[in-house]
């Protein structure tokens, strides 16, 4: 018998990264500008178009001087994560 995983929690992810740009008073060109990455590559993940590479997530968290995990630890919102 395979055991799947529960699906990631996009929305609550893409909605702790327009949270966290909100909390710091970014705006989209503030934190393209600190991250590295497209204007339009952020509004496209805060709205649910794509997801984005880890490499986009760490250039995130260092933009928004949060740990990597406190980002994608949203992704197991609405379930138990692994090894708790």
């Amino acid at each position: 018998m395979t055991i799947f995983p529960p699906d990631p929690n996009l929305t609550a992810l893409r909605l702790e990264l327009a949270r966290l740009r909100a909390e710091r008073g970014f705006t989209y060109d503030e934190l393209a500008d600190r991250s590295g990455l497209a204007r339009r590559t952020l509004i496209e993940i805060e709205q649910g178009r794509t997801v984005g590479s880890l490499k986009t997530w760490h250039a995130l968290a260092h933009a928004l001087d949060v740990p990597v995990d406190r980002l994608l630890g949203t992704l197991c919102d609405g379930h138990t994560p692994p090894g708790a």
